[in-house]
């Protein structure tokens, strides 16, 4: 629609007060309207604009005429058959869950339904990379999320959804809500099947219960085909419905040529129940039905227990999706007018005013404009107890006010906000595989293959002992070993410890990281804003020149206006009140200084020795007697000489000590990497018992000491730090930590952050990751133990087809409840 047509479009839409396509009020200031039966109607956003004029350019008007109520969630507004032509390639549609990652690469956040197994995960993630323009896909067992990327100039989003669909499974956008939907409908469809498995057993049992206790003799051939027929009868609903899962997903692996967990399922049960059949039908000597019947239930029941573990396991994780209200109170008039209209989170825009009542969550990230309360952020940091917020202090979208109202200037919202970053990254995590996961799923693949051929080699030995039991002795074999448990055991316990440390405050953001934080054994720190608190403070200033101390802090206040290190907030901080001079030409090097020109002069600030460099000065006389009283020591110069010097002072942090002091108890190796000063680094390394202390060290110095670090054998490297030089050193150590208050360079880099800054949360997690690492080893061990003792047990004949059933479902949840144990110390 033109913007000359606006006015007009307003007149006739004027009594739209709420939005045609999805029902939403629609904000005053709001012009998006789309003609719909030659009437116009308004639209709340840009989001149901596109979607309405796409409904009307495909023809499918009939939709709004037919529907009766509005949809709950926009995203549901519009009819299945605009699904099918490809609505999910509209850029405002894609707003939500697709974020471009480069020019023309885009990445989305799906989830999948009927996942039902590490072989589901693998047939999607081959199937799908296999598509032209797609450069990656990762999908999680444990949640159903699936990351995919793609190139937008040779593959669609909807040809993506569409090869999923085309192998029997459903991908759709990922957002919380629709995720706890499709858990539910899981959980729905699995109890049918398990009431009808169980109501049928029952029935069959008390059929097949007078065959058992009878003589020979005792019952007529007329009353034994009567039972059969009526346990046939009952059977036939508990294999076409109740099993029907099974034979699904073994034919269309079998299609696929390739062998799933489901085709031993389906062999045992659908060559007992045909079996069964055919002995019904020819007056054969057995049937089995109560075996066939008792197996399903018993595996259904296995699975449900299994589904309820793994959807606890993952609720904490999605808990983090729910965090920011659907709706604000935006106060369109402050500071003139404190009337408030709600309005969707998604329509508020940075600068907006929001009031924040108590009990409520914060809408997105900013600053205190009003009031004064505590605010809890346990859902992000761990931390349970409120923590004071007033004028100008920063609030994070998704923690709740706790005490008194607040108004809110937002500065970022949606995907931009801290919670939106956190998300990402966990996502990451998700859908990475840890080096131990992939190993498992490799040998149940082998295992399944080598299952296969026991049971074939089992029934052609019992056809020859014994023909009547070759079929049943068989069954058992392929029923007993199916390794579920095999599968179930890595990726379950490291989505529960996931979990868990999230809760903490230690936020996982790549697969491999509680795996490889388990194993590290030489712990690397950056010193500023790690070991100590990072919050620099202006202790002294030394003047070396002609300008006075005030004109000093202000112009090294300006120059470093752009830096994110903490010794450049502590030199803002100083010059607090005070008026900047205008800046011009800033470069920065990181770790060492800036450089930046002032009034048609040229100034460097930073390190000691690269300001001398930079100046071609000698370093200055002052230096050392400065530098002795300890703290971070910066100079300031111009082509005119030395200016001034600055010494800051930083705290320790308080649980630093008790930390470095656990890790020596373990004879872990401790070095401290800095750019700083190196008597400002050997004193803190000394006041923490580290020996190993190296300063005035730059990001490829630091960089190269890992390497060296690295080629010791049996080294496993951990590298905590938080600014911006930290950011190679921490890619290139063997697992990273970095702080959540550090740049975003070094979270983004990171495999772990601690949101909550508390290196004691770092130890925590540290004895969290081994646990998790020998839960993991006792599944395995569990799985393995039970498959090479009931294989040749089954193989023997010692196993009948329902005790089979009844210890893989067993095994299974073995494995999920000894994951869960990992929960238990942090409750």
């Amino acid at each position: 629609m033109t913007t000359a047509e606006l006015p007009v479009a307003a007149a006739d839409a004027a009594d739209d007060r709420d939005c045609y396509h999805c029902g939403l009020p629609v904000p005053s200031a709001t012009q998006h309207f789309v003609r719909v039966d030659g009437a116009l109607r308004r639209m709340c956003c840009v989001g149901c604009e596109a979607v309405a004029q796409s409904i009307v350019d495909n023809g499918l008007t009939d939709y709004y005429r037919h529907r009766d109520a509005m949809p709950e969630r926009r995203r549901e507004a519009m009819p299945a058959e605009l699904q099918e032509l490809g609505l999910f390639d509209h850029p405002d549609f894609q707003k939500s869950f697709v974020r471009p990652v480069g020019e023309h690469e885009r990445e989305a956040a799906l989830i999948l339904e009927g996942i039902t197994c590490a072989a589901c995960v693998w047939l999607n993630e081959n199937h799908v990379a296999r598509l032209p323009g797609v450069s990656a896909i990762q999908i999680n067992y444990a949640t159903r999320r699936a990351r995919v990327r793609w190139d937008e100039r040779r593959i669609k989003l909807s040809d993506i959804l569409a090869a999923v669909r085309a192998i029997g499974y459903r991908a759709y956008p990922y957002d919380a809500e629709r995720s706890e939907q499709i858990a539910g409908r899981e959980r729905r469809s699995m109890l049918w099947r398990l009431f009808v498995a169980g109501f049928g057993m029952m029935q069959v049992m008390m059929y097949a219960f007078p065959a058992y206790v009878a003589g020979e003799g005792e019952l007529t051939p007329d009353i034994e085909l009567l039972l059969r027929w009526a346990s046939l009868v009952l059977t036939l609903p508990v294999v076409l419905y109740s099993a029907a899962p099974f034979f699904q997903r073994a034919w269309r692996d079998v299609r696929l040529r390739r062998l799933g967990m489901d085709v031993p399922v389906a062999l045992g049960v659908g060559s007992a129940f045909l079996a069964s059949l055919w002995a019904t039908l020819t007056d054969g000597p057995e049937v089995y039905y109560d075996s066939v019947t008792m197996f399903v239930f018993f595996l259904l029941g296995g699975r449900y227990l299994e589904m309820l573990a793994r959807q606890k396991a993952v609720r904490g994780v999605e808990e983090l999706g729910k965090a920011l209200p659907s709706f604000a109170e935006r106060l369109g008039g402050w500071p003139a007018s404190t009337d408030g209209e709600r309005v969707p989170t998604v329509q508020l825009m940075a600068g907006d005013v929001v009031r924040v009542r108590p009990g409520e969550a914060v809408p997105a990230d900013g600053v205190v404009v009003e009031g004064g309360s505590e605010v809890n952020e346990a859902l992000l940091t761990g931390e349970s107890m409120p923590v004071p917020k007033g004028v100008g202090d920063t609030l994070t979208g998704g923690s709740i006010n706790v005490s008194s109202p607040l108004l809110l200037r937002v500065e970022q919202v949606g995907d931009a906000t801290r919670l939106g970053a956190i998300r990402r990254l966990m996502e990451r995590a998700a859908g990475e595989r840890p080096r131990i996961a992939t190993q498992a799923e490799r040998v149940a693949g082998y295992f399944i293959v080598t299952l296969l051929v026991l049971a074939g080699a089992t029934a052609i030995a019992w056809y020859l002992i014994d023909p009547a039991r070759a079929l049943w002795v068989s069954v058992s074999v392929l029923v007993v070993a199916c390794p579920c448990a095999l599968s179930l055991a890595t990726p379950t316990a490291l989505t529960v410890a996931t979990d868990v440390l999230a809760r903490m405050g230690v936020l996982v953001t790549r697969g491999h990281a509680i795996e490889t934080l388990a194993k590290a054994n030489r712990f690397v720190f950056d010193k500023t804003g790690t070991l100590t608190l990072g919050r620099m403070r202006l202790e002294e200033v030394r003047v070396l020149g002609e300008r006075d101390e005030p004109g000093l802090r202000a112009l090294a206040a300006a120059i470093e206006q752009g830096s994110e290190h903490p010794v450049a907030a502590g030199l803002r901080e100083a010059a607090g009140g005070l008026i900047l001079p205008p800046v011009a030409r800033l470069k920065a090097e990181t770790g060492k200084g800036v450089e930046g020109w002032v009034d048609g002069a040229r100034w460097w600030i930073g390190r000691p020795d690269h300001v001398a460099a930079c100046a071609g000065l000698a370093l200055p006389d002052e230096l050392a007697e400065l530098a002795a009283r300890g703290g971070t020591v910066v100079a300031l110069a111009s082509p005119a000489g030395w200016q001034a010097l600055f010494r800051l002072a930083d705290g320790l942090r308080a649980e630093a000590a008790a930390f470095v002091s656990r890790l020596a108890r373990e004879q872990a190796r401790m070095s401290v990497l800095s750019g700083d000063a190196p008597p400002v680094v050997a004193a803190v390394a000394n006041t923490l018992g580290i020996a190993d202390a190296r300063g005035g060290m730059s990001p490829q110095d630091k960089q190269a000491c890992i390497v060296h670090l690295q080629r010791e054998p049996g080294v496993v490297v951990a590298m905590v730090g938080d600014g911006v030089n930290d950011a190679p050193v921490l890619a290139q150590a063997h697992v990273s930590v970095a702080m959540g208050g550090g740049t975003d360079l070094a979270r983004n880099q990171a495999d772990i952050v601690l949101l909550n800054e508390n290196l004691a949360s770092l130890g925590q997690g540290i004895d969290l990751a081994r646990k998790t690492l020998r839960i993991i080893r006792q599944n395995l061990w569990w799985s393995f133990a039970y498959n090479f003792t009931s294989v040749p047990l089954a193989m023997a004949g010692l196993v009948t087809p329902w005790m089979a059933g009844l210890g893989m479902a067993a095994s299974s949840l073995l494995v999920v409840l000894n994951a869960l144990r990992l929960q238990r110390p942090f409750r």
